[in-house]
């Protein structure tokens, strides 16, 4: 995408510097899409795994033992969920361990709240008896408690995100037009021209992380590995 890039946006500008700072952002661009797709994918588990627990709080009621709850949450808890739970059912079936089933799900799953729920469902197996059910119905509320605060703080600060990403790229979305102009851009195709364009892309990306950096919040981690 870069090499593209590069290639069109010298055809347009005949500018070697406006060139190489749009091949930069297009390079960029394949891993701020699989990054965005990975914080998409950790949101949306966010929001199932109460529901898992609940899944699985239900059929530990219903008579089924915790290995059992596990497995049929392949075939009847949140789509998105339900192949790692399936083949938690498979090595299960096969093996008869479960800690080691519950180590390959986790590891199958690789995902912060996933490794909190799997260890809590560790330590629940080990209780047993009339407490695995409070701790299931516990689990699941500090879950929707959780997903519920932290969906409203990034609604909150969404608008400032937007904003920045606007004002970041306002002046590229400028000078993109300004490419068509053969006679201004060609202001740009001398070493002072390719100091400013260097200095303002420096500017936009520091401002840029800076203000994600004071914006953000703490994002989970897998420490229970």
């Amino acid at each position: 995408m870069g090499l593209v890039a590069f290639l069109l946006m010298f055809v347009v500008s005949r500018t070697l510097p406006v060139a190489l700072v749009f091949a930069l952002m297009a390079g960029w661009l394949p891993i701020a899409l699989v990054r965005s797709r990975a914080r998409k994918r950790l949101a949306e588990f966010r929001e199932l795994w109460p529901d898992v627990v609940d899944n699985v709080a239900s059929a530990v009621r219903a008579g089924l033992s915790l290995s059992e709850a596990l497995a049929q949450v392949g075939e009847r808890g949140p789509l998105q969920l339900r192949e790692p739970f399936r083949r938690f059912g498979a090595d299960y079936a096969s093996t008869g361990r479960f800690a080691e089933s519950l180590d390959r799900l986790k590891a199958r799953l690789a995902d912060p709240v996933g490794d909190r729920v799997v260890e809590a469902l560790r330590i629940a197996r080990e209780v047993g008896g009339g407490d695995l059910g409070r701790l299931l119905r516990s689990l699941s509320s500090f879950l929707r408690d959780d997903a519920r605060t932290r969906s409203e703080l990034e609604s909150r600060q969404s608008w400032s995100v937007n904003g920045a990403r606007v004002a970041v790229a306002a002046p590229w979305l400028v000078l993109l037009l300004l490419s068509f102009q053969g006679d201004v851009i060609q202001r740009y195709n001398s070493p002072v021209g390719a100091v400013i364009i260097a200095v303002g892309a420096v500017i936009c990306v520091i401002a840029y992380r800076v203000m994600l950096r004071i914006g953000r919040l703490p994002e989970p981690e897998r420490v229970l590995r």
